[in-house]
């Protein structure tokens, strides 16, 4: 079976694609030569059935929410709980994180339950195995690694998280450009690991085309792992950084001619006014591969808060190339999210979502954006709720601070601007 790319190559408009088209108003044709031409991506296994979304160029900017048991805090009822939270506040995808309890076991449900696209990192569930049985990060078996690939590709994941970029080459400009965070990415932080005391080649890398065939029998989207990026704002945009942004960039290439669909991971953390200058080279040196990023967390001063400076770091990456936004919540460097953190996180990212996308004129973001600012002026208050990222807190709010049969809301009162510029009657 063909891989979307593949058909998309051949000049064919699939089932998904021709969905993806309705729900985002764009021409069939046109979007089928962005998948061609790997501008846009349509994760799907083939062994799945969801409705499909896009992410890519000319596309509206699409939502990750990470979810996850950890070894210190493993209930996987509480996992569901926040995959359906996740969803019911418009995530477009949600990736699988867990490192506690039984992680095919977890991971199968997962699949089974979500309505949407699911990611994974493949090596956290073989590094947890290992470490459980007295094992060492440095005793991780390639085998066993990309035997994990594999039985998540059959299980019908849709994108992974592999960190091919990490390599001799990109480790090494580690060591002539002092961090002061050092390696942060879980997977990097591992196959950094595992290439220094080995003193050999991340296999990830050596045996890049076994990925690549692997993913291209299941359709599995390729997330090329940022595993050396930034975990600071003081460590942005240096050598090990771009060095592995270099490998990536030929990574995207070699995954394009397989016809294997692939993204790029961008940078966690880094000063607003850097954010430009890197999304344009990300998108220069992968050629325009849809970029999926962290934030990036404008502070580090805010913990706490970290789903704000997301947010704020998303806006700005989404207007200048970024394609997908993985949600940062308040417990980020904190613990490990709760229910009401996830609904923070995703609604922080959608909000972040929606500026950009005002800006880029994708999807639906100005009509929503029209329609409630004139709701306001007609003081249509159901049409506002109808229209907020979200409506249940807003409605709230207006329901807790006043009578639901008064038209204004309890900030101006008989004051209410709209009603005095429009020459309606004030209450006596």
């Amino acid at each position: 079976m063909s891989t979307q790319l593949q058909q998309a190559v051949k000049g064919i408009v699939t089932p998904e694609l021709k969905e993806v088209a309705g729900k985002e108003g764009v021409d069939a044709d046109w979007l089928r030569r962005e998948v061609a031409n790997g501008r846009v991506v349509i994760p799907k296994n083939i062994n799945r059935q969801f409705p499909a979304r896009g992410i890519g160029n000319g596309l509206s900017t699409k939502i990750n929410a990470n979810i996850g048991t950890s070894e210190a805090h493993c209930n996987f009822p509480e996992e569901l709980e926040k995959m359906k939270i996740s969803v019911d506040y418009g995530a477009d995808a949600v990736m699988d994180l867990s490192t506690g309890g039984d992680l095919h076991q977890i991971l199968k449900n997962i699949l089974k339950e979500s309505p949407v696209m699911i990611g994974t990192v493949p090596i956290y569930a073989v590094a947890t195995r290992l470490m459980r049985e007295g094992g060492k990060i440095e005793q991780i078996d390639p085998e066993a690694l990309f035997g994990e690939i594999e039985d998540q590709a059959k299980a019908g994941v849709d994108f992974m998280t592999l960190h091919c970029g990490v390599t001799r080459t990109s480790v090494s400009f580690l060591e002539n450009d002092e961090r002061v965070c050092g390696i942060v990415s879980r997977g990097g932080a591992i196959l950094k690991r595992w290439i220094t005391l080995n003193d050999t080649e991340n296999p990830l890398y050596e045996h890049y085309n076994r990925v690549l065939d692997i993913c291209e029998q299941y359709d599995v989207t390729i997330s090329l792992g940022d595993g050396i990026r930034p975990g600071c704002g003081a460590d942005a945009t240096d050598r090990g950084q771009v060095a592995e942004l270099l490998i990536i960039g030929q990574l995207v290439d070699r995954a394009r001619e397989r016809g294997v669909q692939v993204i790029v991971e961008g940078p966690g953390h880094m000063p607003f006014d850097q954010i430009e200058m890197n999304m344009k080279l990300m998108k220069k040196i992968c050629h325009d591969a849809p970029l999926y990023v962290l934030g990036p967390l404008t502070t580090d001063s805010a913990p706490g808060y970290d789903h704000i400076t997301g947010a704020i770091g998303g806006t700005a990456a989404a207007v200048y190339g970024a394609d997908f936004l993985c949600y940062v919540t308040p417990a980020e460097h904190l613990c490990l999210p709760d229910a009401n953190d996830v609904k923070l996180g995703v609604i922080a990212s959608r909000i972040a979502a929606q500026s950009a996308d005002i800006v880029k004129n994708t999807g639906n973001a100005r009509k929503r954006d029209y329609a409630i600012s004139k709701a306001r002026r007609d003081l249509d208050w159901e049409a506002i709720f109808l229209n907020a990222i979200d409506p249940e807190t807003a409605k709230a709010r207006k329901d807790a601070s006043q009578s639901s049969t008064e038209d204004y809301c309890s900030m101006c009162g008989n004051l209410c601007a709209v009603k005095t510029d429009k020459g309606l009657e004030l209450k006596k």
